[in-house]
């Protein structure tokens, strides 16, 4: 069974947030529903890299995204950045894209690189449109403090209602999922020894969604919860 299918990714709108992982999910994502014939849109509401191997059109008019997803299936969009390289939203509106698109899969904040974050009060930027939801939870953040792991690790300490030199448990992400309540589901990423897998069950065992967990580097995945 495949990641999409797993994720039970629909048609429409679907924002990912938080850790490391964000981008390289979104990419795995695409190519499995594009694969099975979705014309799909990888965007951001943020900056991110374009994409190596993907057609990256910028400043695109609608008659041009189309015809890229009728030709290609799988693109990426967005609105340059000067001076960084990265793009930004598109300058077409969320309700547009979504007609010329099966699925449209939005980076919805950055983590800095870092495995683990707490979001400021103006992230994510999450489409009205979206219709879930996907946190990404690097297990690589786990035994570590918290002061190293996380992105915004004052804001994630007290979520987790701990000292920034505490480390980073199951429970303390459990505190801060709660506490910010942003997600529809989560996925541990970077889950690839029995200890990862083990962090990822607990992680589960103390929060009501599914979660999921597994090797975008690997292409493992597996339910924790449902």
């Amino acid at each position: 069974m495949g990641l999409a299918e797993l994720l039970e990714i629909r048609h429409g709108v679907t924002a990912v947030m938080g850790g490391g992982g964000k981008t390289t999910l979104l990419r795995t994502l695409g190519e499995e529903l594009a694969a099975d014939g979705g014309r799909v849109l990888l965007c951001a509401t943020t900056k991110f890299f374009p994409f190596a191997d993907i057609p990256n059109l910028t400043g695109p008019a609608e008659e041009a995204l189309a015809e890229a997803l009728r030709t290609s299936r799988l693109v990426c969009a967005g609105t340059t950045v000067p001076g960084t390289g990265k793009l930004t939203a598109p300058a077409i509106p969320m309700e547009r894209l979504v007609e010329l698109a099966d699925y449209v899969l939005v980076e919805a904040d950055g983590s800095a690189g870092r495995p683990v974050k707490a979001h400021a009060p103006h992230e994510p930027v999450i489409p009205p449109e979206a219709g879930q939801t996907i946190c990404v939870v690097g297990a690589s953040g786990f035994g570590r403090p918290i002061a190293e792991a996380a992105h915004r690790p004052a804001l994630y300490a007290r979520l987790a209602g701990l000292r920034s030199t505490a480390m980073v448990t199951p429970a303390a992400e459990a505190a801060v999922l709660r506490a910010e309540g942003l997600h529809d589901q989560i996925y541990v990423n970077q889950a690839e020894t029995a200890a990862d897998l083990a962090a990822a069950a607990a992680l589960a065992g103390l929060l009501d969604c599914p979660v999921l967990a597994g090797s975008l580097w690997k292409g493992e995945y597996r339910l924790c919860s449902r």
